[in-house]
């Protein structure tokens, strides 16, 4: 069976992943930051990791003997907007969790997904697209996933002659904690969908940055 390991896996996205990859027979290492009941009904490895954490991150791949897939989920709003100092920390701390952590951790398990030739999968969002920022706001979310766009691409070219396949998904307005009751798209659809795209990504794709439909979202 396939191992995947999924971060941020305790709710929203990340739960419904474990939930559908489990269901499908996958071995699946869920990490969270606190557990939830919903996951501890899932047949999942769970594992303590806080994003926050680096050196528990870069540490992270001793824990794993084989991987297939990593869908690098977990992640943070950060301040809505940067006036203060303590704004200011806490845009430092949100490039930590959503940038700088997920490509720690893809470092970090790198060689296992090589074995595979497997796949490194970012769950971004078209609000880190530039060209599609047309109503500013937000700061801390936009720019840590634009860096995460940057650092996730390179990593696909760094990483290619080890056949790994490295991508970065947007998985639409979904009804999370982050996305609010009323967003159009519930959990199952989004990740069902995304599990579509991921299954399909080539060779030829890694590097892109799609929407949840499959479609290529511009930088």
């Amino acid at each position: 069976m396939p191992n995947v390991l999924i971060t941020g896996a305790n709710r929203g996205l990340g739960l419904e992943f474990a939930r559908q990859y489990s269901a499908d027979g996958w071995n699946v290492i869920a990490t969270v930051r606190d557990s939830s009941p919903e996951l501890d009904e899932l047949e999942v490895r769970i594992e303590q990791l806080d994003m926050r954490d680096l050196d528990a991150v870069e540490g992270f791949g001793e824990r794993i003997d084989e991987l297939d897939l990593l869908i690098a989920n977990a992640g943070t709003y950060g301040p809505k907007s940067v006036t203060t100092e303590e704004d200011a920390r806490g845009w430092s701390e949100t490039f930590a969790v959503n940038t700088i952590a997920p490509f720690l951790l893809a470092q970090s398990v790198l060689a296992k997904v090589a074995a595979s030739r497997g796949k490194l999968i970012a769950i971004s969002t078209r609000m880190g697209s530039i060209a599609e920022n047309t109503s500013g706001g937000f700061i801390a979310y936009r720019s840590s996933k634009s860096a995460l766009n940057s650092a996730w691409r390179s990593l696909a070219i760094d990483s290619r002659d080890q056949g790994v396949i490295a991508a970065m998904l947007h998985p639409g307005w979904v009804q999370t904690r982050m996305g609010g009751p009323s967003a159009p798209i519930e959990p199952p659809e989004s990740v069902a969908a995304m599990r579509q795209v991921i299954e399909g990504l080539g060779p030829d794709q890694s590097g892109g940055f799609f929407s949840y439909d499959g479609s290529e979202i511009v930088w």
